[in-house]
């Protein structure tokens, strides 16, 4: 097993993996195990988000996919060509059938590799995640940008760093030029919730990859 991701019955978060336990017996079509990064490991940009949604990633196994979220991020992605295929959510209590979408240049992972109950993370279990991003940052050997969907997962990357909040605030559309070279890029997290509410549009959304696209 790679250093970025954990193993499909990992134990370190007494929690999750007791949550875990009880999906597969309630569910045993589904994923239900860490859901590892998805896209080629040479990349130069790395999306990361919060954590596997319970019918999304933890259902289907790739990030952002099976809820909602997907639906925006993958069309976005393919419409800035950092995705071929055809998405497919597959919102289905079952076991996902997997469709074509590649990715180009991009990769997507979660802050949080598992599942937590209620889509909340406790602050120890961000804390024991954190290697396997740090693993996934250091296996990615072009990478140049970390687009962050979400305050934690802008922390996330900052405490993987060894940076502190106060060097690269999070706000929507937001570019800090961090130590190195590496770009990271904020936004809004493309969730049911901030769309539907009108926190995050899709011409929001995508002014935040075109200025990705720009900057790569």
């Amino acid at each position: 097993m790679p250093a970025n991701e954990p193993s499909r019955n990992c134990p370190l978060c007494p929690r999750l993996a007791a949550f875990r336990d009880d999906l597969r017996k309630q569910h045993p079509a589904w994923h239900n195990a860490p859901v590892p990064g998805f896209g080629p490991a040479t990349a130069r940009l790395l999306i990361l988000g919060l954590a596997p949604g319970l019918k999304g990633a933890n259902r289907t196994g790739r990030p952002f996919t099976g809820d909602f979220a997907g639906d925006l991020l993958f069309a976005t992605l393919k419409k800035f060509g950092f995705a071929t295929g055809t998405y497919i959510a597959g919102r289905e209590d079952a076991a996902w059938v997997p469709d074509d979408v590649a990715l180009v240049d991009a990769r997507i992972t979660n802050a949080v590799r598992c599942l937590p109950p209620a889509n909340k993370p406790l602050p120890a279990e961000e804390k024991t995640c954190r290697p396997f991003l740090a693993g996934e940052l250091s296996a990615m050997p072009k990478l140049k940008a970390i687009l962050a969907l979400g305050h934690l997962a802008h922390n996330a990357v900052l405490k993987t760093l060894a940076l502190k909040p106060a060097q690269a605030k999070f706000a929507h559309g937001a570019v800090h030029e961090l130590p190195g070279g590496l770009i990271l890029a904020d936004s809004y997290h493309c969730s049911r919730y901030n769309t539907n509410t009108g926190v995050l549009t899709t011409t929001m959304f995508e002014a935040v990859f075109a200025g990705i696209k720009a900057r790569l």
